[in-house]
């Protein structure tokens, strides 16, 4: 190879080192992305908390198919949930417990919504200083058969006053239904109401003693059914002169043909 090419050559291969090391300076310093990871999120921890797998309404039996174990965030534990690590054995021994309160589907179990097995089963739905009296209804009596256990209804009296006119009233207001008949609980499978023919309601002592009045002077006792939307309303109220005089003494009532006829102090013991 001649010189002259050689010399050529050299050149050719340094002017190509040259402007690679130009344009390797150019770029200027080589940039460094750090990519963070994702924080690591603890879990919350979680207990086991007996709940219901059905809505179950007022009188219902608890049984191991209508409760279970569910995951519930430690931090929403409320005081009277069944655990599973205090009570292991819950749905076992839960088995035939009265439910005293609705209990929804999903909603954890109480001990305050539900009663004992062992307790007979209309005392266990009755709440502290109730009573359950009963009275007798029919078609036209009892709004056509459809009031249903735990309504509300208002207790009218029809009786006669003076000169043979009737007279009506509301002797009890917003009273809770128990049963009707010896059914304690509403019908979830779509069956047509049944036509009963008494009705125990839920009253405070002083309304046993009213209700008891009442049925010795009316002609007729009605239950009118109220709305849903009125639950929330007072449910002592009665006619006190059906329980004692104005000055609110215990009295006792002498009623002869729908009147009374005599109110007299009752005599201390």
């Amino acid at each position: 190879m001649k010189p002259a090419r050689i010399i050529i050559l050299v050149v050719a291969v340094a002017a190509a080192g040259m402007a690679g090391l130009l344009a390797v300076n150019m770029r200027g310093p080589a940039e460094v992305i750090v990519q963070q990871s994702e924080p690591v999120v603890e879990k919350e921890p979680k207990v086991k908390v007996l709940v219901a797998t059905a809505s179950l309404p007022v009188g219902s039996r608890l049984n191991e198919k209508s409760l279970r174990w569910m995951d519930w965030p430690k931090s929403d534990l409320v005081q009277g949930f069944v655990t599973e690590a205090e009570r292991p054995t819950a749905l076992k021994d839960l088995e035939g417990a009265v439910v005293r309160l609705p209990i929804f589907e999903g909603e954890p179990v109480r001990q305050e919504k539900i009663a004992d097995s062992s307790s007979r089963i209309l005392s266990a739905l009755l709440p502290a200083g109730k009573r359950a009296v009963a009275t007798d209804i029919s078609v036209g009596t009892g709004a056509g058969g459809f009031i249903l256990p735990n309504d509300r209804v208002d207790v009218i009296m029809v009786r006669k006053g003076d000169n043979d006119q009737h007279l009506t009233e509301t002797v009890l207001s917003n009273v809770r239904v128990l049963a009707i008949d010896q059914q304690i609980e509403e019908k979830n499978d779509g069956t047509k109401a049944v036509i009963g023919t008494t009705a125990t309601l839920e009253l405070t002592p002083e309304q046993t003693k009213v209700l008891a009045a009442a049925q010795q002077m009316a002609e007729r006792l009605s239950l009118a059914l109220r709305s849903v939307a009125d639950a929330q309303e007072q449910d002592n109220r009665a006619a006190a002169y059906l329980l004692s005089g104005e000055s609110g003494s215990p009295q006792v009532q002498v009623i002869k043909a729908g009147q009374i006829v005599k109110s007299a102090g009752a005599s201390k013991q």
